[in-house]
Formats: C-alpha cells, structure tokens, sequence
C-alpha cells in the first residue's frame, strides 16, 4: 500500500521489525509510560509485524497480528479471529492517515490466513477511530498496562 508521503509494508526482515519496536518503544514506552518489560513480548516473534515508512526511510508506524494459538487468549479461543495489537505512530505522523492504513495492513494479513475477524483492544481514548474503521466494541471498560481498554472486534 503505497501514499504520497509513506507506506506500509509487512515486516519481512530483522531491519524492518527492529524499526517496528522502535516505534513502540518511542510511542509505548516513551510517550505512555508502560514498562518496557511489558511493551515486548513472547507473541513478537510469531506475529506478523506491519512497518509504515517515510520516503526517506524513516520509520512512522508499526502494528501486528497475532492469529491462531497465539491469537486464542485474548479472542477467546475464537481460531477464526486474529488480534490486532501494537499499534502505534510517531507524533510527528499523526493525522496522515499511517493509522488507518496499518490497520488496513494488518486486515490484509489476517485475510491472507483465513481469517473471519479482527479483534483488538483499544485504549479507550481511541475507540472513535477504531469505529471509524468499523471496529464494534464489547464488554466492559478494563485496564492494560495501567490504561483503560475495550475489547473490539471487525467482521472481514
């Protein structure tokens, strides 16, 4: 998926998923605060990692998509749903549209495997631009890394 002023490719190589966690640890850990310890996981090096990009190469963005057993824990054991996690823009590239195209990019990747939905946990401040995209939430507001979630969910 191609712009004017950047684009979104899946992660194919240790360079691109470095760039990935860059952009989480600037946004995640940097900006919000959550514990380092926290941001990085086991599920990084099963996920499929998507990677937008400047002109110039610079790193924007970043999110994945966890999908079978490592999905099951947070779809509810739904094989058919994968999970959207780890989104995140620099400030320097908000408001260019990089959210909505990693989503779409994940999307992609989770028709690519079969997949019938797309669940993800949205900070709650958030939610509006998940439903923008079509995302419904359910169930009740919960914490995560010390900031309110709601779990939502996109039939593909």
């Amino acid at each position: 998926m191609s712009t004017r002023a950047y684009t979104v490719r899946v992660a194919e190589d240790p360079a691109d998923r470095e760039a990935c966690f860059a952009v989480r640890k600037e946004v995640f850990v940097g900006e919000q605060g959550v514990p380092e310890d926290l941001e990085y996981d086991a599920y990084d090096a099963v996920a499929v990692h998507v990677l937008a990009v400047r002109e110039d190469g610079e790193p924007i963005g970043a999110g994945r998509l966890l999908y079978g057993e490592a999905a099951a824990g947070k779809t509810g054991g739904d094989l058919t749903v994968g999970s959207l996690g780890r989104l995140a823009v620099t400030q320097a590239a908000r408001g260019l549209g990089v959210g909505a195209a990693l989503v779409r990019a994940v999307e992609d990747a989770a028709r690519a495997r079969g997949l019938a939905a797309v669940d993800l946990h949205a900070q709650t401040h958030a939610l509006g631009f998940y439903e923008r995209l079509g995302y419904v939430a359910y169930g009740p507001e919960y914490p995560e890394a010390g900031i309110p979630h709601r779990a939502m969910r996109r039939v593909l």
